[in-house]
């Protein structure tokens, strides 16, 4: 199928090619019939996208610090690497979808194959959206009509924070789309409005819609035209659907307000508030959060949970439907907003006008009903193996993945074959591009039938590890997986089980730090010593906020599993020595996640002890990772993985490293050769389940 994306590291819009994606649990896979290109929210991208690199960073001044402290702590080449492989990223563009149903997940139960609906999903000729972010289309609605669904929720949601009532006096600044969306709204709430724009062609809109206009293009101050319409009293409230790169209209609006007057910012502009402005008259502001309640709440958007009606009267969700209901019932016209059509293989010249003229309003993009579904793309030819290499497959395209692992893997004996990702089909197609892979896919079973893969890498979120490996392993295949192995006992279990069936097959966690040359030296060191260690390890983990994946136990196992997991390895693997007990305590109530901010006592089987301080609520600009080791009269610190000292060593002080080195390069290295060279697993498997099973501590 066809897709949109942006690359943001030249502003290119490429028309790729990639895998269907496929529908999971919960999910609507969509066919695209028109989709709308929102000229204000996806020029912006553009132009940035096309900035050259100071003034991509003058656009994202709160990026600079964050850029800072990971040069501190990680060193300067690292940072820039990370900065670039983000601006590598390609971005899938758009967010107003109107298409078919094709087919529905498990518990989805108010659409059906060949229902009408509206979607947040991309430019594309199939999406795949949760179920609380679409909607279905009534009868009444055109395609072309439904496809301003998304947009004009965008304004409803912030006509619903301005409290509109019956006569009420309204200043708008903007009549882009969503400003001529906000003044119809407010109109049909019985408000007057006053609209405020440069473009002439645009307000003569607005007054087909019953506003009154102020023409700046003329000279006009929308401040002495709000009073002179209020009989000096003042607006009852504005609403800001315009993009500026200054305060300036925020300042007009609370000059225009009359006193306890609201101001909501739908728009995108600079929020240098003046205390004096608010402070005289008593006026509320309030920035409107996209399409309303459940936005960025993964439990809403991604797990189906609804807030219940009674208490969320109007989720994201109910916004859409009221938005097509009034489509329906004509209080809502879009038809007139739209500037021009494009078919999708002409969406370059739709994003040339979005850049170049300022004039144009809603672009539709138009899709063909016939559509490739196929869940496979070849990107490169078959690779050839030579001299022994391996066939791998990899699951799993995100951040981590692309930038970390997959460099690591090309520089080894081994031939990637095919990379997949289930949803972000772009993702896996642009690293197939990029790494000289052969295909993209969807459905990571084709890389377990390929009968050329010898080997899986998986690196997908953590509670779906323990069914692939077994999966891969009962396929015949090698496996990596990055940590954890699984999230619960009963995974753990099903995992031993598949490792038993299949004791001919390698099964390696990405427990990279007891392969770096950090460790490695504190090993060579510690090689004589006559007494068990006493280990003390911190881990400036870093906030995430309550909601992220990693920390819903059914998703990411929280960060103990997830995380620190690494670091019981790394322990086990310097004592030479399983965890024989262990003891955990959590902060106490008051942060939003306790979990993230605990201390592990370990104690091992040949009498080591250890110490794992696990905190997330440290500052950006510490260092991450702080090991010490003490044994014999000596102690051993490393430092961010970047430097290693020693105290009480005869003929060793300081051993450090141009970069920050986790080990991720000799461990997959070790890995490959493991494999090719025969012989038993790089970590016997009671290791990998002895760190495992210690991870499921219950924390106090």
């Amino acid at each position: 199928m066809k897709q949109i994306i942006q690359h943001l590291n030249t502003g290119q819009i490429e028309i790729a090619e990639v895998p269907s994606p496929l529908v999971g649990s919960g999910e609507v896979l969509i066919q695209s019939r028109r989709s709308l290109i929102s000229a204000g929210t996806e020029r912006m991208l553009v132009e940035f996208s096309k900035a050259n690199l100071i003034n991509k960073v003058r656009q994202q001044p709160e990026r600079v610090k964050q850029v800072l402290d990971k040069m501190r702590t990680d060193g300067v080449l690292p940072t820039i690497e990370a900065v670039f492989r983000k601006l590598d990223e390609p971005m899938p563009m758009g967010y107003c979808n109107m298409g078919t149903v094709l087919r529905v997940g498990q518990g989805v139960r108010d659409l059906k194959p060949g229902d009408r609906v509206i979607s947040n999903g991309p430019h594309a000729e199939i999406v795949c959206v949760p179920k609380n972010l679409c909607a279905k289309v009534p009868d009444e609605v055109g395609d072309e009509e439904a496809a301003f669904t998304v947009l004009g929720s965008i304004a409803l949601q912030g006509v619903r924070l301005a409290r509109p009532t019956l006569g009420e006096k309204f200043l708008v600044f903007g009549m882009g789309l969503l400003g001529l969306i906000t003044v119809q709204l407010l109109r049909a709430n019985g408000c007057e409005v006053l609209a405020v724009d440069v473009n002439t062609q645009r307000l003569r809109l607005a007054e087909s819609y019953g506003a009154q206009t102020v023409d700046l293009s003329e000279g006009a101050d929308p401040v002495s035209a709000a009073l002179s319409w209020t009989g000096g009293e003042g607006v009852d409230g504005a609403l800001i659907t315009a993009s500026a790169k200054n305060d300036a209209i925020v300042h007009q609006a609370a000059q225009a307000c009359r006193k306890r007057g609201r101001i909501i910012l739908i728009g995108v502009v600079d929020l240098n508030l003046r205390r004096s402005d608010f402070y005289e008259k008593e006026l509320t502001f309030q920035v409107s959060c996209s399409y309303g309640p459940g936005r960025y709440d993964e439990n809403y958007e991604q797990m189906g949970q609804d807030y219940p009606s009674a208490y969320v009267r109007w989720t994201e969700q109910r916004n859409m439907t009221a938005i097509l209901e009034a489509m329906r019932s004509r209080r809502l016209k879009v038809s007139d907003l739209v500037s021009q059509k494009f078919p999708l293989d002409q969406a370059e010249s739709a994003y040339e006008k979005v850049q170049n003229d300022s004039s144009v309003l809603g672009l539709l993009l138009e899709y063909s009903p016939d559509v490739n579904d196929a869940t496979r793309v070849q990107v490169t030819q078959a690779p050839q193996t030579l001299n022994g290499e391996l066939v791998a497959g990899v699951i799993g395209a995100g951040n981590f993945a692309t930038g970390i692992l997959i460099p690591e893997i090309v520089k080894t004996p081994v031939q990637i074959s095919h990379i997949a990702a289930r949803k972000n089909a772009h993702a896996a197609k642009s690293a197939a591009k990029k790494f000289g892979i052969e295909s993209a896919v969807t459905d990571y079973r084709l890389i377990l039938d390929d009968p050329r893969v010898s080997l899986v890498f998986i690196i997908t979120e953590h509670h779906t590890h323990a069914q692939m490996i077994c999966e891969a392993l009962d396929a015949g295949k090698h496996v990596f997986v990055e940590k954890p192995l699984a999230i619960s006992e009963q995974q753990l279990q099903q995992v031993k089980d598949a490792v038993a069936r299949n004791p001919n097959l390698h099964l390696m966690a990405g427990f990279n730090r007891r392969f770096s040359s950090h460790t490695q030296k504190a090993r060579e060191l510690l090689a004589g010593r006559s007494e068990p260690l006493c280990m003390n390890m911190t881990v400036n983990a870093g906030a995430l906020p309550g909601d992220h994946w990693i920390q819903d136990p059914e998703r990411g196992g929280g960060r103990i599993i997830g995380e620190c997991c690494h670091f019981i390895d790394l322990f086990s693997y310097l004592a030479d020595s399983p965890v024989e007990a262990i003891r955990a305590m959590q902060i106490g109530p008051g942060p939003e996640v306790q979990s993230d901010k605990a201390t592990l006592q370990l104690s091992f089987s040949d009498g080591s002890i250890g110490v794992i301080n696990y905190f997330a609520n440290g500052a950006k600009s510490y260092p991450k990772e702080h090991l010490e080791i003490f044994s014999d009269g000596r102690v051993i610190t490393v430092e961010n993985f970047r430097s290693t000292r020693g105290y009480g060593f005869k003929n060793f002080k300081k051993f450090k490293t141009p970069r920050q080195d986790k080990g991720h390069r000799q461990e997959i290295s070790a890995f490959v050769a493991s494999i090719k060279n025969g012989g038993g697993a790089l970590i016997p498997f009671e290791q990998l389940y002895n760190v495992s099973k210690t991870s499921f501590v219950t924390l106090d």
